[in-house]
């Protein structure tokens, strides 16, 4: 959009779009575009003069098959929904769009600022507070995966990342609320399904219970958490009580050393889940090789993805390009 104000927007899946916030009384012209397609019209102009103005757009496809991902703005859109699960919020989209299209036509430059945007997805506030919990949660309630170097899979990280995540967007207002609810919402659940019942039956004692969670989690007995765990029970004598598993759990989950051990085996898997929608054992892999590779790669840089070119690889590889209609 041009005019009295400049703005930049997307479509979501059903083709809606909105600019929130439009100053009245100016004069604006709204132009779409889209990779292989073409609009009628072709622009719209019109004055706003009251709260709420429409402009519809019919696409059709031109014949030409570019991938849509070499778009910026497809391409930022692509990790709102594959790493946070949800539609751009304006600011944020116009933030990274920006970032990328910084660069003009200088193609190093925007080679370097896609990989770098990318990974900005994983290493944002938003998805450290949800999806990344999430894996950690499962990490230190179960370890890995019987013969698999992962805590869960696709189909389990899905559903919970998405509860996790529901109706929250970093840096809105009461943002911090919603994901401290969430959070807590999350845990509490967590705690009640027959896996964990199973696991930490509710008979046992506070000490076997914080004992057994943080053994499982390789989080030694000497960090302060465990001691601050056990202090949640109180003078209970059995661990029946719901909402306290759920905070010894969420505080082991939290836990700086976990997060840290976990953090680069997260960001390999999240290349699996985010970029292939798929578990690293499936699909064109038949084993956790490709992981492994990508994992020891990442490590031996010190978790530098540049230096690994471990985030390039997944963007650029036919795979996730693949997953995109021409």
């Amino acid at each position: 959009m041009s005019g009295a104000q400049d703005r930049l927007t997307i479509t979501d899946a059903a083709g809606n779009y909105h600019f929130d916030n439009v100053e009245t009384n100016g004069f604006y012209a709204v132009t779409p575009s889209r990779t292989n397609f073409s609009f009628s019209p072709t622009q719209r102009s019109f004055s706003q003069l009251g709260a709420k103005t429409e402009a519809v757009f019919t696409g059709s496809l031109t014949g030409t098959a570019v991938n849509p991902l070499d778009a910026t703005e497809y391409f930022v859109r692509q990790h709102y929904l594959d790493f946070l699960g949800r539609e751009p919020d304006e600011s944020g989209f116009n933030f990274w769009v920006n970032n990328i299209e910084s660069c003009g036509t200088d193609l190093a430059c925007r080679e370097v600022k896609r990989v770098d945007t990318s990974a900005a997805f994983f290493l944002s506030i938003e998805f450290q507070h949800t999806g990344f919990l999430v894996y950690r949660a499962y990490e230190a309630a179960y370890g890995d995966l019987d013969s698999a170097p992962v805590p869960m899979s696709l189909r389990e990280f899905t559903p919970d990342t998405q509860k996790i995540s529901n109706g929250l967007v970093v840096n809105q207002s009461g943002w911090q609320q919603k994901l401290e609810t969430n959070k807590q919402a999350f845990m509490n659940d967590f705690v009640q399904r027959p896996r964990f019942t199973t696991a930490y039956p509710i008979s046992m004692t506070p000490a076997e219970f914080v004992d057994k969670l943080f053994a499982t989690a390789h989080v030694e007995s000497t960090d302060p958490d465990y001691a601050a765990s056990l202090a949640l029970f109180g003078t209970a004598t059995d661990t029946s009580n719901v909402v306290t598993r759920a905070l010894v759990l969420r505080r082991l989950a939290e836990n700086s050393s976990l997060t840290r051990r976990q953090f680069n085996r997260a960001f390999v898997l999240m290349e699996y889940f985010g970029y292939l929608k798929r578990d690293p054992n499936a699909g064109r892999d038949t084993d956790f090789a490709g992981y492994s590779f990508w994992l020891d790669k990442l490590n031996s840089f010190n978790g530098n993805f540049e230096n690994a070119e471990m985030v390039k690889a997944f963007l650029s590889s036919p795979e996730y390009r693949g997953r995109f209609p021409r």
